[in-house]
């Protein structure tokens, strides 16, 4: 189906030059600084003009030479898009007709299916989409997923985004979703969560959304520890988080230059049910890249904190919800994604923390070889520390520098504590101190515009008795989006 419309106008909206992909994380903000800051400036209708014709010439070579990007695109919906310019009428002097003709898609319906791998946690899982789009005409986009890991996680989720919805202006989006994850071999439960979530408010630094769920944790196994069966049942979580977020790196899964901050604050608890959680959630995440000036060479550095604890009446003296609780290991890289404290090279996922031993099995064992870390329960931990650095650089072959394959050099450390039921009393100074892990590494990294993957050799410089850090070399698999 295709539409057009004319309207003589005297200013036409001129987009900015994105030629670079890798410069549109700081141009865009700059730009939108410097029209405001030209609007406010006092012109003469000469300087006006001049400034008119100089728009008009670079409008006409662009769409002339290159694919000019308009807004409409974002709203995935329209097959292609073209812009014709015309002289306006002869009663409206210096006014130019935009003619847009819009094709939309002849096949609302698309779907995509990938398998994905998870080295860290030895898990692949198969996920597969639907999309149906512009149903009534809201530039609406209809879902369904499912995902389905052959180790942890399976989830079954529909919803719908309305990025423009009569006069709101930010976008509607709402998911149902189902969600099953296993943890019994870090933590000796498994959790399901039937839940909806909402999003209230969207846009380029702030998000605020609801969730609403009914969670269940179950342990198959009956070998949880004591701090696990304590909370296994149904709960009701009542959630409200808010987002903010800036990210002016030229490139999330290459910075070179630039920062990127993050601030989250959730709150649970918001039902007055008996069964409701009632928890505080606060996070804090920073990067910042600086370019050295020779082989593409980069630094960057990184820290996150977290803290969360529950909220009433006493609720020091009382134990925090488990899956709410932080949980640090993994081999993702910190360098791409913001999101909390939860990566630490080096060690497996849910691999440090404080622990509990689990039930002690009556029978007679004959692997005297087995990992003692094995038969403890990591319970996660209500305040988390991490930090890294990280040196990129180009390797000297320029097959490899064109395909993107550079080189880094990273060291990483993270600590996790206990704070509830009254544990933050015996948290001095120096155990602080004490319970920070470490590692250091290099490496290969492969980027794509999907994911970046990296071939590591990490070397662990500290860990406790019952973590799980291994000096080896480990592969990651990490993704901005």
């Amino acid at each position: 189906m295709a539409s057009s419309s004319k309207e003589p106008i005297s200013n036409p909206p001129i987009p900015d030059d994105d030629d670079e992909e890798e410069d549109d994380y700081e141009e865009i903000d700059e730009d939108d600084e410097e029209e405001e800051e030209r609007e406010r400036r006092p012109v003469t209708e000469e300087s006006r003009v001049r400034s008119d014709r100089a728009k008009m010439e670079n409008l006409f070579r662009r769409l002339s030479s290159e694919r000019v990007p308009i807004r409409v695109h974002d709203l995935d919906i329209f097959d292609s898009v073209k812009i014709t310019l015309d002289s306006g009428p002869p009663e409206l002097p210096g006014t130019t007709n935009v003619v847009v003709e819009i094709v939309e898609s002849e096949n609302p319906l698309t779907g995509s299916v990938g398998v994905f791998s998870k080295p860290e946690a030895r898990a692949w899982s198969l996920e597969g989409s639907l999309k149906l789009k512009n149903l009534f005409g809201y530039g609406d986009i209809w879902d369904g997923s499912l995902a389905y890991g052959l180790d942890l996680t399976s989830e079954v989720s529909a919803g719908v985004s309305l990025p423009r919805f009569k006069k709101l202006i930010s976008p509607v989006t709402a998911r149902l979703s189902l969600l099953s994850q296993d943890w019994l071999k870090f933590s000796s439960y498994k959790e399901r969560a039937l839940g909806l979530s909402l999003g209230l408010l969207s846009s380029r630094s702030h998000d605020l959304s609801y969730s609403l769920a009914w969670r269940t944790l179950a342990d198959p196994s009956q070998m949880s520890s004591r701090a696990v069966r304590r909370q296994l049942g149904h709960s009701l979580i009542s959630a409200l988080k808010y987002t903010f977020k800036i990210d002016r790196r030229n490139s999330p899964l290459r910075p070179t230059r630039g920062y990127a901050f993050l601030l989250s604050s959730q709150i649970g608890g918001l039902l007055p049910d008996h069964r409701g959680l009632h928890f505080l959630r606060q996070e804090l995440d920073f990067r910042y890249a600086l370019p050295l000036g020779f082989y593409n060479a980069a630094f960057n550095i990184g820290i996150s904190a977290g803290v969360t604890v529950p909220w009433g009446s006493g609720f020091l003296s009382r134990p925090t919800y488990l899956p709410e609780k932080f949980f640090l290991g993994g081999n993702s890289s910190p360098v791409c994604a913001l999101g909390g404290p939860s990566s630490l090279l080096g060690f497996k996922t849910r691999g440090l923390g404080p622990a509990e031993p689990r039930r002690q099995v009556t029978e007679n064992s004959t692997d005297e070889s087995s990992d003692a870390s094995s038969a403890m329960d990591f319970v996660g931990g209500d305040l988390a520390v991490t930090a890294f650095a990280d040196l990129s650089f180009d390797l000297p072959l320029r097959v490899l520098r064109e395909a993107g394959i550079h080189g880094h050099a990273f060291a990483c450390t993270g600590s996790l504590n206990k704070l509830t039921e009254n544990a933050y009393k015996d948290l001095s100074l120096q155990k602080f101190k004490e319970s920070f892990r470490a590692s250091a590494g290099f490496g290969v990294i492969v980027p794509t515009k999907l994911f970046r993957m990296e071939v590591n050799y990490c070397y662990i410089l500290k860990q406790q008795e019952h973590d799980r850090g291994k000096t080896g070399v480990q592969f990651s698999f990490s993704s901005y989006f």
